[in-house]
C-alpha cells in the first residue's frame, strides 16, 4: 500500500510538478508505524524497569544481568547489596538488576 501511495504521488501528471507534500508522506507513514510498533513499546518498558529499580527495597528477591538470583539486603544511590548465599554479599550497580523474581519461585 505505501508503495502504491509513493508511486502515485511520485508520478507527475500531464507535466506538473510533484508535490513535497506527495513526497515526504510515505516517509511520514513509516514513521509512524515504526513509532507505533517500536519507539512507545520500549519507552513503556524502559520506565517500568526505572520505577523497579527506584522500589527497590531490602527483602526483594532479584535477578541480575548476569543471571545471578539473590535477596537485597541494602540499597544505596547507585549500588544494591545482594545476599547470594549465606555469609555472601556482593555489591552490584543498582542498574545490574534486571528483574524481581516471582513470588511462586
Amino acid at each position: 500500500m505505501l508503495l502504491l501511495t509513493y508511486l502515485l504521488a511520485a508520478a507527475p501528471q500531464g507535466g506538473e510538478k510533484p508535490s513535497i507534500i506527495g513526497g515526504l508522506l510515505p516517509f511520514v507513514l513509516i514513521f509512524v508505524v515504526f513509532y507505533f510498533l517500536l519507539i512507545a513499546p520500549a519507552r513503556k518498558k524502559q520506565k517500568a524497569h526505572q520505577e523497579m529499580l527506584n522500589e527497590l527495597k531490602a527483602g526483594d528477591k532479584v535477578i541480575t544481568n548476569g543471571g545471578i538470583h539473590g535477596i537485597v539486603v541494602g540499597v544505596t544511590e547507585g549500588i544494591v547489596q545482594v545476599r547470594i548465599a549465606d555469609q555472601v554479599k556482593i555489591e552490584v550497580s543498582k542498574h545490574a538488576v534486571a528483574a524481581l523474581q516471582n513470588p511462586t519461585d
